[in-house]
């Protein structure tokens, strides 16, 4: 039972250590910002794809 307290007021007294660490030297970051152009393209490759599925489970089942 003591080494549980010893290791419940270690754990606490690391945490408030550690929170009171970074609070000192907090260094604060921006934010990167990433824009991607949209496709010139109609056709969305995320639409070919299940066509081409979708056709060969036709051909498939024709068989």
């Amino acid at each position: 039972m003591k080494k549980l307290v010893l290791a419940a007021a270690l754990a606490a007294a690391a945490s408030t250590a550690m929170a009171k660490g970074h609070a000192k030297g907090e260094v604060m970051m921006e934010p990167v910002v990433v824009v991607e152009e949209a496709a010139a393209s109609s056709s969305s490759a995320g639409l070919i794809i299940p066509l081409v599925v979708i056709a060969l489970l036709a051909a498939a089942a024709a068989d």
